[in-house]
């Protein structure tokens, strides 16, 4: 029989908010559908406005007619978008990491914007604190 002793873990818990939508019968412009540089701008500012720190983002255009596909990464974690236009759907993904304070409400004040942008007239959402 081994003499291990058990090990205790001292990692530190890092808890986040994960923020997860599926924005059905959107009533928003197209644009922001459709537009690479619509959407990013628009993304981008609304982190900004919640106080959130970006460190990169990229936004992928699809084919004439198709959707955008977006990520914000942030020092806090990350902002990832899809859109349908054919559809009129978007799914957006918004995770906060709480290292050095609670980003809980600047998590929920971004979703709610794009919420808000995005008109969803049939939302399904889902938060998960994260631990």
């Amino acid at each position: 029989m081994s003499d291990m002793t058990p090990v205790r873990s001292h990692a530190i818990q890092l808890p986040g908010l994960h923020l997860i939508g599926d924005f059905h019968r959107c009533a928003c412009g197209m644009d922001y559908l459709m537009h690479r540089a619509t959407l990013r701008e628009h993304c981008l500012s609304l982190v900004q406005g919640v106080d959130l720190t970006i460190t990169g983002d990229y936004f992928h255009q699809f084919d004439e007619g198709g959707g955008v596909t977006g990520v914000v990464v942030l020092s806090e974690s990350h902002l990832a978008i899809h859109t349908w236009p054919e559809k009129m759907s978007v799914t957006v993904d918004v995770y906060v990491c709480n290292y050095g304070s609670d980003n809980r409400e600047k998590a929920r004040r971004l979703f709610d914007a794009l919420l808000f942008t995005f008109a969803p007239r049939e939302p399904r959402t889902c938060a998960i604190d994260r631990v």
